[in-house]
């Protein structure tokens, strides 16, 4: 048996058979000359690789029609025509003719060619075609280069998972998979996968050093992310020792229940809110179960993700008014009157996302730059598009609109601008909606910790995001395993804009949430209850925890442990 020490970011012990992710091909073009005589082979191999997609396109299908994806069915089925459409075959065999050049070549030019006709044709549903022309066509350059991406649907369920890293998108379909367990070689507690994998309840470690050399596929791993500690091949005894920790797990989670219909509370009766932070409409579905009384964080850009694909794809696309007014509609029925706070789109820096409306910009410095509020206000379609879907939804429930990575008075003003001409655009096309619905932000910078009180002036209320806030006022990749030992959600600048944030949000008696991480941590929320946090935000799986924590101790009791964290810096 080996042991290997990584990071624990989300709790809990699972164990299971590996599967390992194989590392990303990237795809290089080769350019070489070939003779006349040479012609019709490289034609041939294009036809049986564009064949061979086909036949795979016609099986997703199937798969689709059972599920009855309206979406991905039109999708597949746009690419199964693009596949056979005489016109760009013949000119691509014309120009194999002509130039003389490899096949992959030739039909990498000619895709890029048709693809930016129509991507800068300045009509949307033909830019989208000009991105599926991309999409199919890469698909037959990856079979005539021998490329086979992984594909995240070949993991089985019940596997332990161990990688490199997986990006944001990927990591959503880890819940239909019920893994057992999770350990990466790169990221950190507050990376995005991290959040996901606490939000789905799958034990994680990550940081772990060389941990894809040393397993391969079908050994047998524990994961005991409450110690940190990942176990290659345990012997029997191991396995039996950590069947009965398991069992106990399970027995303790059941015993939690009885928190989900309870109002959290502290031990001598001072009530708390607990809400939860989610990605999608199935988390929003899953956060009700876990007792959470409202949504205090919807991160709309996993709604872009799984509708787009991530940047990393190649997937430049777009995210209509209506499919987005239909996710925030479901959520907003689902809870009633429970609020339910929805973030603008919080794109760029670590998020990037490829956006008919939006080209992505090379950034020296991405966290630094174009990104969430940013983004919006420099690509107004965008932001009116999320503000009209947003504004439509909210009839069907308690709205809260939630401004991202605010660093000054200016942009709540322009933010306003643009939801106050939404409105009006709605109320002369007969729209149903709310006018008054609030307009709040982030504090999640140095620069806002500092001018809370300013800012209090303008929003409707606060919700502190502690992730960013950390890496920002540390000035720490949150992502990077090089550093991940410096980053520190209880360093004395954390809690002091923290507390700035708070005694700012009293004194305008607007209300404030923390929707970080360091809201779903039991040593942390306990920490910020006894600041005189009342609003936390958290992981769905961690809130009948939390709510257990609280009610064991006193306000007095909580303001200690706070004091102390304090004075000991």
């Amino acid at each position: 048996m080996d042991i290997y020490f990584g990071t624990a970011v989300s709790p809990g012990i699972g164990g299971g058979k590996a599967f390992v992710i194989p590392e990303q091909v990237h795809r290089v073009i080769p350019q070489n000359t070939i003779t006349a005589q040479d012609v019709d082979t490289e034609w041939l191999r294009y036809t049986y690789a564009r064949d061979t997609v086909a036949k795979q396109i016609r099986g997703q299908l199937e798969k689709i029609d059972s599920i009855n994806d309206k979406i991905q069915k039109e999708i597949f089925e746009t690419y199964s025509l693009m596949l056979t459409d005489p016109v760009f075959n013949t000119d691509v065999n014309n120009s194999l003719k002509e130039r003389l050049f490899n096949i992959e070549f030739v039909l990498n030019a000619k895709a890029e060619e048709y693809a930016n006709k129509l991507i800068n044709s300045g009509n949307d549903y033909l830019a989208e075609r000009g991105q599926d022309i991309t999409d199919i066509f890469g698909r037959v350059l990856n079979e005539l280069l021998n490329i086979h991406p992984f594909d995240m649907e070949e993991i089985p369920e019940g596997a332990v998972l161990i990688g490199r890293n997986i990006s944001a998108s990927d990591a959503m379909l880890l819940s239909k998979k019920r893994l057992a367990g999770l350990a990466l070689t790169e990221g950190g507690p507050s990376s995005h996968v991290a959040i996901l994998a606490r939000n789905y309840a799958i034990p994680a470690i990550f940081a772990v050093p060389k941990i894809t050399r040393k397993i391969k596929n079908g050994d047998t791993v524990i994961i005991d992310a409450n110690t940190g500690e990942v176990l290659i091949c345990p012997d029997e005894t191991t396995v039996q020792d950590y069947e009965k920790k398991i069992r106990k797990q399970n027995e303790h989670k059941k015993a939690l229940r009885v928190f989900r219909d309870k109002k959290a509370q502290s031990k001598d009766g001072v009530q708390f809110n607990i809400y939860a932070n989610i990605g999608t409409v199935e988390e929003a579905r899953i956060a009700l179960e876990n007792g959470a009384e409202g949504i205090g964080l919807f991160r709309t850009e996993f709604l872009f993700m799984n509708e787009l694909g991530d940047a990393s794809e190649n997937s430049i696309r777009t995210i209509t008014e209506e499919t987005q007014f239909e996710a925030y509609k479901s959520v907003l029925e689902m809870f009633g009157e429970k609020p339910v706070t929805i973030r603008t789109l919080d794109a760029g820096g670590d998020k990037l996302l490829r956006l008919l409306e939006a080209p992505v910009e090379e950034e020296k410095n991405p966290l630094m730059g174009l990104r969430a509020i940013r983004m919006s206000l420099r690509y107004p379609q965008i932001f009116r598009t999320q503000l009209r879907a947003l504004y439509r939804a909210s009839v069907y429930g308690n709205l809260r609109i939630m401004l991202p990575l605010i660093t000054s008075n200016e942009q709540i003003v322009q933010s306003r601008v643009l939801a106050e001409q939404v409105c009006g655009e709605l109320e002369v096309e007969g729209v149903p909606f709310k006018r008054d619905v609030p307009i709040g932000i982030m504090v999640e910078t140095a620069a806002a910790g500092i001018i809370a009180d300013e800012l209090a002036k303008s929003a409707a209320f606060f919700s502190v995001g502690t992730n960013d806030l950390t890496q920002y006022t540390l000035g720490v990749d949150r992502e990077n395993t090089n550093v991940v030992a410096l980053y520190d959600e209880f360093h004395p600048a954390v809690l002091r804009l923290l507390k700035n944030s708070l005694d700012a949000a009293a004194a305008q008696k607007i209300p404030i949430s923390v929707c970080g991480e360091m809201a779903s941590r039991l040593d942390s929320a306990m920490l910020l209850a006894g600041m005189g946090i009342r609003n936390l935000s958290m992981s769905s799986s961690q809130i009948c925890q939390v709510k257990e924590k609280l009610s064991t101790m006193t306000i007095k009791e909580l303001e200690e442990l706070y004091d102390r964290e304090r004075n000991k810096r």
